[in-house]
C-alpha cells in the first residue's frame, strides 16, 4: 500500500485502559492527519470486544490505517481483526504495561507516537495462536494467569492491588504438571508457570523470553520451576535485567509450534487478559500476521531506566489495558 493522501485512518480509544485522559487525543489525531491528508474516523470503545467490532467495520469499508490507542489488551482486540489484511496497524501506548509497543520501540509519549506514524515506516510481525485465539506479545499458564484473573476483576487498581493480589496467590498457588509436546519431543514438568511468547517481554520491560523476536517465526518458551519466598528478589531482578535464563529455576527453548497438556481445564492470559481454555492449548506461530508502523532502525533498548522505576510501574499495571 502507497500512503500517500487520502487514505482512511480509523482511530479506536479505550477511555479506560491505563492512567490519565484522553481527552487531546482525537485532536491530535485529527492534526497529524491533516498534515499526512489521511481521512480520519474516531471511535471510542464502550466494552470488551467493541474495539474488535469496530476494527472489522473498518476493515470492511477498506480502511488503510487502524489506530490503536490504549495497552496491550486494547491492541489486541484490534490486531486480531487485522491479521493478514492489507490495513496497518498504528499503536499509541495509553496503557500501563505496553508490552507490543515497547517490544517495537513504539514511542510512550503519545505526540512521538504520532510522529512515527505520520513517517509511514511499516514492518510485519508475527502473531501466535492459542487454540482459537490470537496474541501477539505473550500466553501464560499457571501463576501469572491466575493472577490476571483476579486482578482484572479488581474494581481499584494499582501497585498495591497488584501486590496484595500476587502474594495472596503465591501463599495459596499450588504448581501444577504440564507435558509439552513438540515435534518429536516431550517435556513433562511440575511448573510455577509456562510462558510461550512471540515478544520478549510482558510489558514495563519486563522480560520473560529476552531473546525473543516478533519476526522471526518462532516461539520462545520458558518454563518457570516451583520457588521459594527467598528466591523472589534475585528472579524479579533477572526478570528486569534480561539475565531471567541464568536462573536454575528456568528452562526455555524455541519451537514452531506445541501442544501444552494439563490435568484440568482451567485459565490462561493472552497479552495479559485471562481466558478460560481446555486441558490441551495447541500452540503455534502464525508468521508475518501483521503489518504495524514501527521505527526503521530499531536498535538495542536503552538499559538505563532505573531497574526501582521498572518494578514499582510494573507491579502498578501488569495486566491492565
Amino acid at each position: 500500500m502507497t500512503l500517500g493522501p487520502s487514505i482512511e485512518l480509523q482511530a479506536i480509544i479505550n477511555p479506560i485502559s491505563g492512567l490519565g485522559s484522553k481527552r487531546n487525543i482525537p485532536g491530535m489525531i485529527e492534526r497529524m492527519c491533516a498534515s499526512t491528508g489521511w481521512l480520519p474516523s474516531i471511535a471510542f470503545s464502550e466494552y470488551a470486544g467493541h474495539a474488535r467490532e469496530i476494527t472489522r467495520q473498518a476493515i470492511e469499508r477498506g480502511v488503510g490505517i487502524i489506530i490503536a490507542v490504549g495497552g496491550d489488551g486494547t491492541v489486541n482486540e484490534v490486531a486480531t481483526s487485522m491479521v493478514h489484511s492489507n490495513a496497518i496497524l498504528g499503536i499509541i501506548p495509553r496503557g500501563s504495561g505496553n508490552g507490543l509497543a515497547r517490544d517495537l520501540h513504539i514511542p510512550m509519549d503519545t505526540h512521538k507516537a504520532l510522529k512515527l506514524i505520520a513517517k509511514g515506516h511499516v514492518t510485519t510481525i508475527d502473531g501466535c495462536r492459542a487454540n482459537e485465539h490470537i496474541f501477539f506479545t505473550t500466553c501464560g499458564l499457571g501463576f501469572d494467569a491466575a493472577v490476571s484473573q483476579k486482578f482484572a476483576a479488581e474494581k481499584h487498581r494499582g501497585s498495591l492491588t497488584y501486590v496484595r493480589r500476587t502474594i495472596s496467590e503465591y501463599l495459596y498457588y499450588k504448581p501444577e504438571v504440564y507435558e509439552l509436546h513438540f515435534g518429536s519431543e516431550a517435556v513433562k514438568e511440575t511448573a510455577f508457570l509456562v510462558a510461550c511468547a512471540n515478544a520478549s517481554q510482558y510489558g514495563n520491560n519486563a522480560f520473560i523470553a529476552p531473546h525473543a523476536s516478533v519476526s522471526d517465526g518462532k516461539l520462545d518458551v520458558t518454563i518457570l520451576a516451583p520457588f521459594t519466598p527467598l528466591e523472589i528478589p534475585s528472579l524479579s531482578f533477572q526478570l528486569f535485567t534480561k539475565t531471567i535464563e541464568r536462573n536454575s529455576k528456568i528452562k526455555t527453548f524455541q519451537v514452531t509450534e506445541l501442544c501444552i497438556s494439563r490435568q484440568n481445564q482451567g485459565l490462561i492470559h493472552l497479552d495479559g487478559d485471562p481466558v478460560m481454555a481446555g486441558r490441551e492449548i495447541h500452540i503455534s506461530v502464525v508468521p508475518q500476521a501483521l503489518k504495524v508502523f514501527a521505527p526503521d532502525n530499531i536498535t538495542s533498548r536503552n538499559e538505563s531506566q532505573n531497574l526501582f522505576e521498572r518494578l514499582s510501574s510494573f507491579f502498578n499495571s501488569r495486566f491492565r489495558h
